[in-house]
């Protein structure tokens, strides 16, 4: 059940960096998940550890995972924009 739970919690994550980053949300939901689960990993977890809360699920790992997200779509778009 926690994985069902983490799954859901990234492809959240994803879609709500997508549309601030675009203005809508992706039809890949296979992107919008690696992005909401790499943005929480990253983001997330550096922001909780930073503000103190550990591993709870607080709302500033919320927004870091959603920041984390939103550098990682862009460092994307930035990389495939190069090519």
């Amino acid at each position: 059940m926690i994985i069902i739970g983490i799954l859901g919690f990234g492809i959240m994550i994803g879609a709500i960096a997508e549309f601030i980053t675009s203005g809508g949300i992706s039809k890949d939901w296979g992107r919008t998940l690696v992005f909401g689960l790499g943005g929480s990993l990253v983001g997330g977890l550096v922001v909780s550890l930073l503000s103190g809360d550990g591993f709870a699920l607080r709302p500033s790992g919320v927004i870091g995972s959603i920041v984390g997200a939103i550098l990682l779509i862009l460092g994307d778009r930035m990389v495939n924009r190069a090519e």
